[in-house]
């Protein structure tokens, strides 16, 4: 019982407590300018940076705000341009 136990912890539990830690890190280090993929799939660059929101723009003078915690990726400078 133990064993299946110990195997559970390093299968499941682990892998997604470190998957949350790097989330978190990654959502600490936000600055405007970067430019981020949502949860949702919309790609912009962000403008602001607040407590809990971000605004992104999406196209030039679109912009909108989204939950800081919905951002799920960092991408590489120019995305938005190729994209």
């Amino acid at each position: 019982m133990v064993v299946f136990i110990v195997i559970f912890y390093f299968l499941l539990m682990r892998p997604q407590q470190k998957k949350t830690k790097e989330h978190q890190q990654l959502i600490s280090k936000l600055s405007a300018g970067d430019e981020v993929v949502t949860n949702g799939g919309v790609l912009g660059r962000i403008t602001e940076v607040g407590e809990s929101f971000v605004t992104l723009e999406v196209a030039d003078g679109v912009r909108i705000k989204v939950q800081k915690f919905q951002v799920s990726a960092l991408m590489p400078k120019g995305t938005l341009k190729s994209a």
